[in-house]
């Protein structure tokens, strides 16, 4: 699948898979962080997608994040094929780590994949299974 990006600042970093079998690509940041006024930690990555309809891109955080005291401000970052704009990346930030992101690093990974059309229908009744209604630990610790 060919996805169409196009470059919103001379440092911005054409992501590509590290190895073979990666799921997501780097991005990286195009200059250091700004802070909002919610206080998140902003990064730009100086990129727009064209996601084909019918497919989402996923923003996570990388596994070396827990280096640092950043963590992914909406958990996963949800990418609509018709967005167009600039692929932020926002942060907060717990000061126990002196370590920090900055201009150039990789600060995020994007994972496109097909997004399933779906219809809802209301009814009465749902099917029964094993589990049932048991959530938030209910199959034990």
């Amino acid at each position: 699948m060919k996805v169409r990006i196009k470059k919103l600042h001379p440092h911005a970093v054409i992501p590509s898979y590290a190895k073979q079998d990666d799921a997501g690509v780097d991005l990286h940041c195009v200059s250091d962080p700004t802070i909002d006024s919610s206080g998140n930690t902003v990064f730009k990555t100086g990129l727009a997608f064209e996601i084909p309809t019918g497919y989402v891109g996923l923003l996570f955080p990388r596994s070396s994040i827990s280096k640092t005291g950043y963590h992914l401000r909406n958990s996963v970052g949800v990418i609509d094929a018709g967005y167009r704009g600039e692929v932020i990346v926002k942060f907060g930030f717990k000061g126990f780590s002196e370590t920090h992101y900055k201009k150039g690093d990789r600060i995020a990974q994007l994972i496109i994949m097909p997004r399933p059309y779906v219809e809802f229908e209301e009814v009465d009744e749902l099917s029964e299974t094993d589990r049932g209604e048991g959530g938030f630990g209910s199959t034990g610790q």
